[in-house]
């Protein structure tokens, strides 16, 4: 009776263990598809971005251009429970906040000194190897913009 017990454990050790680690479709190293991409002059162009799960925390890392044509990297660290939690890096925003609607949409708001100042809706393709990003929001400027960026996963 003990050992079925001791086997009957493990099995839901083993398969709790594999449901805790199913990739998450948002997860991974995600490279700009330029041709598919309509980015707004003056905004910035991100390249490459990473998002990884460090144990229930999520950190994502973006590396591309400013707007000004300098090299930008930024990074985030928080939840995907849409509470605002600081990024470095940003020349337009010092929050960011993360919610995750669905399996496949994050929603993502960036705010400068609490007022937004952008908004994305990314949405992962159902096969898992693209990442459509539709951005809002103004430039320091104050003029509008509208970029729709894809990415593709690495």
């Amino acid at each position: 009776m003990k050992m079925k017990t001791i086997e009957l454990t493990l099995a839901c050790c083993f398969l709790g263990a594999g449901a805790c680690l199913a990739t998450d479709p948002q997860m991974g190293t995600w490279k700009l598809n330029q041709a598919k991409s309509k980015i707004t002059h003056g905004t910035s162009k991100f390249t490459s971005v990473t998002v990884k799960n460090m144990f229930g925390n999520i950190k994502v890392t973006q590396d591309g251009v400013s707007a000004d044509g300098k090299p930008i990297h930024i990074e985030w660290s928080g939840k995907l429970d849409g509470k605002d939690y600081p990024v470095t890096g940003d020349p337009n925003g010092d929050t960011r906040s993360y919610q995750k609607l669905n399996d496949r949409t994050l929603a993502v708001t960036v705010k400068k000194n609490g007022k937004v100042t952008a908004t994305a809706r990314t949405v992962i393709s159902a096969d898992g190897k693209r990442r459509t990003a539709a951005v809002s929001g103004t430039m320091p400027k104050g003029k509008k913009f509208k970029n729709v960026v894809v990415y593709d996963k690495q």
